[in-house]
């Protein structure tokens, strides 16, 4: 049977008995720091494991509830599967455990079970007053109906119950991907002598081994993973909802931060700017003006930015969902899903969450296009971030992929499967993907430039591949373009000449409006046979333009109609078959100069240009003074 891994947090206000639960359910005292044991409060988030009998590992964070290291909260909650949210019997629900809710609300964690601590301090109808106010207060929210159990942690009482509500609970939960890409958000890094750099965090996805290759994001650093504990045991590999400290090889504790981020791939993308569905907290806060500096939370990273609308130029209360984008200052590691909390830094207050639609968001402009394609991108299914991604990019591999839709690997493939067979995506050499949208337009585009430019220049081949190339290459990457010359040369549409591209069934003419005069110079030019004049003489005086000349002269030698005599003479096709014909029936199978010239009639003006012709071609073989058919039976 597969192991399963979960983490638990604790929440709710200062004093409430969060860290003495823990250690009830647990027997782990979580206030580790000198100044928590002086002050009587969790200023760090602390972590414990949860014992069970059924192979479940579970982790339990205690994380702070003062006000002022509610960061130091958000980080630690960021990552669970359930929370306990604490509330103590003589003091009910107070206006930071409200707080609390929201933030775990925003973060997306669905799953609550309420403890009521301190039982033994109170009487029955206080006890009585106290839960149907707790009711009262999550009625209406994500926790309305989440079940209660009643503790005291000092006596014991209760703790049974809370641990078998617990495990109940943690049924009703989804088990976290431990097949995607490793990804730990670090929320705690020290140094341990002799050991070096070890950093904490609860695993989001993924799983890892000792000694796995890693890199710490957003800096790019490469490290390694010496040693592996989950909870202070050494352990060979950690996955997906597991509690991980790692001893990193490789870099300096100075190097590392609370809110860097472990990856196994290259599939993590750090980025500056991300796009957001934002839902506002309850109550009435300063509304909130277009570019103002705010707070983001998301794992355990906290940096500030500034919010950008699209469709407003200030935010205030709304019960509506706001499209927007969020500019940061820092760049951060994120994939599309996760969680965030944005808080005003003065006055200090939390403004709301909620999830991110695009990690890397681009410059879009003000209006209601821009929310509408980010609602478009938000209520998008797998398939149609993957079309999006590559209407964007043109073409990708699995890992562009990955990085354009933010996709967990094993969906990505889902929606590449998905959409191969509906036809909507076309598969590459290397693995690499494209759109059949965007294939029919470049079709489109090179069928219409081949057309353009046969019409242009009806006398030559075709036009250049590298002419083509670069014509195209502003709009589509070369191995889009390469594949899809490939792909309609295979569908016959055109066709490849040499280092020239034309349509299939282009054939190399001359040009309508010159036609009559350029078959008249081609008239003149069999007429004179091998005693052909200058080519520049059959051309002087006829009304030619002097820009088609060289794709007159071109199309006669690439067509065959002529041959090149010499630099700036032209032999007719009819005038060279019936020269060759005359000198191999006056010779024999060698020849010297004197019966060539007897043979033709011609004098060595002639004679000499018509002979290099024939070797060039590899008609004949010059051996000393004479020339020898290459072919005698020819």
């Amino acid at each position: 049977m597969e192991e399963t891994y979960y983490t638990i947090g604790m929440a709710g206000h200062i004093d409430h008995g969060k860290t003495a639960l823990t250690k009830a359910l647990t027997d782990v005292d979580t206030d580790r720091l000198k100044e928590e044991k002086e002050r009587g409060i969790s200023i760090e988030p602390g972590y414990a494991p949860l014992q069970t009998e059924d192979g479940t590992h579970i982790s339990i964070i205690d994380v702070p509830g003062h006000e002022r290291f509610i960061r130091q909260m958000i980080a630690g909650v960021a990552g669970i599967d359930l929370v306990v949210l604490v509330v103590a019997a003589d003091e009910g629900v107070m206006p930071q455990t409200e707080e609390h809710i929201e933030i775990l609300r925003f973060l997306g964690i669905k799953q609550c079970i309420v403890a009521i601590t301190k039982i033994d301090r109170v009487d029955d109808v206080m006890l009585e007053l106290v839960k149907e106010d707790i009711e009262e207060r999550l009625a209406g929210t994500i926790f309305d109906g989440a079940p209660s159990v009643m503790v005291d942690s000092l006596s014991g009482k209760g703790i049974p119950e809370l641990k078998r509500t617990i495990f109940e609970e943690l049924k009703k939960v989804e088990f976290r991907d431990a097949y995607g890409s490793f990804r730990l958000p670090i929320d705690q890094v020290f140094t341990v002598q002799g050991q070096g750099t070890v950093v904490r965090g609860t695993i989001y996805e993924g799983a890892i081994r000792r000694g796995s290759q890693l890199t710490l994001l957003p800096k790019g650093l490469k490290v390694k993973a010496r040693q592996i504990q989950v909870h202070h045991e050494e352990q060979e590999d950690a996955r997906a909802g597991q509690r991980t400290a790692i001893n990193l090889g490789g870099v300096d504790r100075d190097q590392v931060a609370r809110g860097d981020v472990l990856v196994a791939s290259d599939h993590f993308l750090a980025t500056g700017t991300i796009d957001v569905a934002l839902t506002l907290a309850g109550g009435k806060f300063t509304p909130l003006k277009q570019r103002a500096p705010v707070k983001v939370h998301t794992g355990t990273s906290e940096v500030m930015g500034k919010i950008v609308f699209f469709d407003r130029n200030e935010l205030s209360g709304t019960d509506e969902e706001v499209l927007c984008q969020i500019r940061l200052d820092e760049e951060i590691v994120v994939r599309r899903g996760d969680r965030f909390i944005l808080r005003r830094p003065t006055p200090v207050e939390t403004l709301g969450g909620g999830w991110i639609i695009q990690p890397e968001g681009g410059k879009y402009r003000f209006g209601a296009e821009t929310v509408e394609k980010l609602r478009s991108m938000k209520e998008g299914t797998p398939e149609d971030l993957v079309e999006d991604a590559l209407a964007k990019a043109i073409l990708l591999d699995a890992k562009g992929l990955i990085q354009g839709t933010s996709l967990d690997e094993h969906v990505l493939q889902e929606a590449i499967a998905a959409g191969l067979d509906s036809g909507r995506l076309l598969e590459l050499p290397q693995q690499k993907y494209a759109l059949a949208k965007t294939f029919s337009k470049i079709r489109g585009e090179i069928t219409g430039r081949l057309e353009s430019y046969h019409a242009e220049f009806p006398m030559r081949q075709g036009i250049p591949k590298a002419e083509l190339l670069q014509s195209l290459g502003a709009g589509y990457p070369k191995t889009f373009i390469e594949y899809s010359l490939n792909a309609l040369s295979e569908k016959g549409e055109v066709r490849k000449d040499g280092q020239f591209m034309a349509l299939a069934g282009f054939s190399p003419h001359l040009p309508k409006q010159w036609k009559a005069r350029m078959e008249g110079i081609i008239a003149s030019l069999e007429k004179d046979g091998l005693q052909a004049k200058k080519w520049d003489e059959y051309i002087e005086g006829t009304p030619l333009p002097k820009g088609g000349i060289p794709d007159f002269t071109a199309y006669l030698l690439q067509s065959g109609e002529a041959y090149r005599l010499a630099e700036d003479k032209l032999i007719h096709r009819t005038a060279f078959t019936e020269s060759v014909s005359k000198l191999k029936s006056g010779t024999g199978a060698a020849f010297s100069l004197k019966e060539a010239k007897d043979a033709l009639g011609v004098s060595r003006k002639y004679l000499i240009p018509f002979l290099e012709l024939l070797d060039s071609l590899g008609a004949t073989v010059r051996e000393d003074e004479q020339r020898r058919w290459a072919d005698p039976a020819q």
